[in-house]
């Protein structure tokens, strides 16, 4: 049965004992009860791709920015579909005619890669494209890059069989292949990832990554398009930072459960805060610049305060600004009595408030050109003043981390950054303020924390195995079919996975011209937060009632089995579904 745990037999059904503990008993392999239990998880899958289906044209689409500067850039890819401008997404039907065809069955040579940060699910989609070749394309030959894109610079690979794969079903992490956040961009790059799957004769090339990552899928496609390579490029959309979206992407996995294993966290720390009755906890979230990690965390857990970082940038608060927000709350509350709450703070908080967000920009562009990082003196010299007074008002390590390394795809690391801290010492220093002239009578004493390495490999949600698992289905369809440029989609998500809609949109349709390392460049767009979309709506109704009563929500740890082990996150119910739960499967009749 879909989406249900089975045995050889019958229904999965727990021992009536559990069996003892075994420090060899899985095989050496480290995997827990639970773990082992996942392995025999079986996820919907889409109807449209259990029978004979074909690709066919969709609905037009253009570039979020700059299409004809964007499509200009990639002449070859912005053509690939009979000359189509605009661009044009695709749908996967159910075939015109039943009989089969013999291209259907012929064996294909398909190289896949992870690339980026790792999000829980990965591995469903490596298995679901292998699962989608052997059963279309019988023969098929699968072949992993080892350590990410570099891996395919390097033809570092391996061949992945049955037998490994079905060992990692539903399970976490990116550490049968591995992943890696080399860009492959440079002639040199491209030269060498072209000669690797010229050797190895791929018919396809399956991308799994985040926006840079497909950025540089879309890069490669064009590259190979001119070249005349056979090799095709689809993309995945992954990322737990949620920011992947758009009118064909309604989320990119690993959302999902980052979210539900750091609301569990917050859940926690919160009924330990309300126990305690003694401090202020600041929680940084991984997310880098978008706040639907945050957002959805405080949808699940009621905090005192969650600070959104597209709210900071529409109204262009800057850091004293947030520094007054978080102390009137902390005051109000004191009024009542209570010196105590949690506040959630979005990593990418940084770049949002306009001040700070000036800095860093000038940073870059100084970066760029070659200024010594480690020349504070000679770095304060080059800023304007506004940005120099607040350079030297930042703690020591906070600058410091200002002037790291940028990311080979020229960002601010500011999962680095520790916000929290900073938030902490400025908060304090303001209520000190106020306590001297005698407008602040409570107490402030606050710990600090960063949520972002724990939910990146987690066993995947029911939500996530399952949307992982057709996402590799249907980037195993728009391969066989010949598609490049293009990103595999899910859409549909309101109805059963069964009832799932399955498709691709092209990259270029994602893409707009954007600075990064002191030049424009043509880059997918981060989606952020809509502050007037339904998610920001639903928490902005209810946050003033959470700043000053104790509505904590703690909601456990992931669930998979019973009736709320298929619900996926708020946001994407709010987003989709009228704020109704988004099941992946149908309920049962009795309701268990």
């Amino acid at each position: 049965m879909p989406g249900a745990l089975v045995s050889e037999n019958n229904l999965y059904r727990l021992p009536s004992k559990p069996r003892a503990y075994d420090a060899g008993g899985d095989g050496g392999r480290g995997l827990s009860h639970v773990a082992l239990e996942r392995l025999n998880y079986v996820p919907t899958l889409p109807n449209v791709l259990k029978g004979r289906h074909e690709v066919v044209e969709g609905a037009t689409r253009e570039c979020v920015g700059g299409h004809d500067v964007v499509c200009g850039l990639f002449p070859h890819l912005a053509n690939a579909h009979s000359g189509h401008a605009p661009l044009r997404m695709v749908n996967i039907l159910p075939a015109a005619s039943q009989g089969e065809d013999a291209a259907e069955k012929r064996p294909l040579r398909v190289g896949c890669v992870l690339s980026g940060g790792q999000a829980p699910g990965g591995h469903n989609v490596i298995i679901g494209l292998h699962d989608y070749l052997q059963r279309w394309h019988p023969g098929s030959t699968l072949l992993g890059f080892l350590g990410g894109p570099r891996g395919v610079m390097q033809n570092n690979h391996k061949v992945l069989t049955p037998e490994e794969l079905d060992s990692y079903r539903n399970l976490g992490g990116f550490h049968m292949i591995g992943s890696g956040r080399d860009a492959i961009s440079k002639p040199e790059q491209l030269a060498a990832a072209e000669k690797t799957c010229v050797e190895l004769e791929l018919d396809g090339l399956v991308v799994i990554g985040g926006d840079d990552s497909n950025t540089n899928a879309a890069v490669l496609a064009e590259y190979f398009l001119k070249q005349g390579v056979k090799t095709t490029v689809v993309g995945v959309p992954k990322t737990i930072d949620g920011d992947l979206k758009n009118t064909d992407v309604a989320c990119s996995f690993g959302f999902d459960t980052a979210c539900k294993v750091y609301s569990e966290m917050i859940g926690n720390i919160m009924i330990d805060a309300m126990s305690a009755k003694k401090y202020y906890h600041f929680i940084r979230l991984m997310g880098r610049a978008a706040s639907h990690v945050t957002l959805e965390c405080a949808l699940q857990t009621h905090p005192q305060m969650a600070l959104i970082c597209e709210e900071v940038a529409a109204h262009r608060w800057g850091l004293k600004d947030v520094v007054r927000q978080v102390a009137d709350m902390v005051a109000q509350r004191a009024e009542l009595g209570k010196n105590f709450g949690v506040v959630l703070v979005p990593e990418g908080l940084v770049e949002f408030m306009h001040d700070v967000s000036a800095l860093i920009a000038e940073l870059n562009e100084m970066l760029a050109k070659g200024v010594n990082a480690s020349n504070e003196a000679d770095i304060a010299a080059h800023l304007t003043q506004e940005s120099a007074d607040l350079f030297d008002s930042l703690t020591p390590t906070i600058r410091a981390e200002l002037l790291e390394e940028r990311d080979p795809h020229g960002n601010v690391q500011v999962s680095h950054i520790q916000t929290e801290k900073l938030l902490i010492k400025l908060v304090g220093q303001e209520l000190a303020r106020r306590t001297a002239q005698g407008t602040f009578r409570g107490k402030f004493s606050a710990l600090s924390h960063f949520f972002g390495y724990e939910g990146r490999c987690s066993l995947p949600s029911n939500f996530d195995a399952t949307y992982c698992n057709a996402l590799g289905q249907a980037a195993g369809a728009l391969t066989s079919a010949g598609q490049t440029g293009i990103m595999a989609t899910l859409s549909n998500l309101s109805a059963p996975a069964s009832k799932w809609a399955v498709g691709g949109t092209p990259l270029l349709s994602m893409m707009h011209m954007e600075r990064r390392s002191g030049r424009d460049k043509p880059v997918i767009k981060k989606a952020l937060v809509e502050i007037t979309g339904p998610a920001m709506t639903s928490y902005t109704s209810m946050r003033a009632i959470w700043a000053i009563q104790d509505w904590c929500r703690s909601p456990g740890p992931i669930q998979f089995q019973g009736h709320t082990s298929d619900m996926a996150s708020i946001t994407l119910a709010l987003e989709v579904n009228e704020g109704q739960p988004c099941l992946v499967n149908e309920p049962l009749e009795d309701g268990k």
